[in-house]
């Protein structure tokens, strides 16, 4: 009886991981700071990076840390209660579905990358780091936060099989990362569209 009511709890993370991943700091921090709704401005998202040509590099950074804590924390919490493979990836990919269309902010919120390089971070440190290999120099060079974005995407699509083959992550991860890369990537489908047109706006740490 009492595994269960563990099991019954363990399975409880996916609801409540999307809930943590509907908690949209871009939109919240944007009220505190300077009474906005960052969803009126630029690209219409919550994530850090319109927060960040919004309102600033301190509170942009501020939101990115954040997001990235929602998808640690999930997936974390997930390990917690029981460190099963398939619920770790199901809880991580239901942080980044909450991040990108949370209730709690009428189904409007971000496009899912911070949160899901935090729920990397904790699936796959390796498949993280690489990730990362790619979008800083991308977007150092470009200063196309998309495409960085984007390549971090494909790298972690790329990775994750083969870190799976030679035994450094598990199989079940692969349905986070199958299912949450071109999910991030349909999310960005704008983005490609004014990266092909030449018309994707540069990083910049103006606000």
């Amino acid at each position: 009886m009492f595994e269960n009511i563990q099991s019954q709890i363990q399975w409880l993370v996916i609801p409540g991981s999307y809930l943590i991943g509907s908690v949209s700091w871009g939109l919240i921090i944007g009220k505190l700071a300077r009474g906005i709704d960052v969803r009126q401005h630029g690209s219409g998202s919550t994530g850090s990076t319109n927060v960040l040509r919004t309102l600033g590099t301190r509170l942009g950074a501020l939101v990115f840390i954040l997001d990235v804590a929602k998808g640690v924390l999930a997936t974390i919490a997930a390990k917690l209660l029981g460190d099963e493979p398939l619920l770790d990836g199901l809880a991580a990919l239901s942080v980044i579905i909450g991040h990108n269309w949370p209730i709690l902010s009428r189904f409007q919120g971000g496009r899912g990358i911070a949160s899901a390089v935090g729920a990397l971070a904790v699936l796959a440190p390796i498949s993280t780091v690489v990730a990362c290999a790619a979008f800083i120099p991308a977007v150092l060079i470009t200063r196309y936060v998309s495409l960085g974005s984007l390549l971090a995407v494909v790298s972690a699509i790329i990775t994750m099989p083969i870190l799976a083959f030679i035994g450094m992550t598990h199989w079940e991860y692969l349905a986070y990362t199958m299912i949450a890369g071109p999910l991030i990537i349909l999310r960005h489908k704008e983005n490609i569209r004014r990266l092909i047109d030449g018309t994707e706006r540069r990083l910049s740490f103006r606000p």
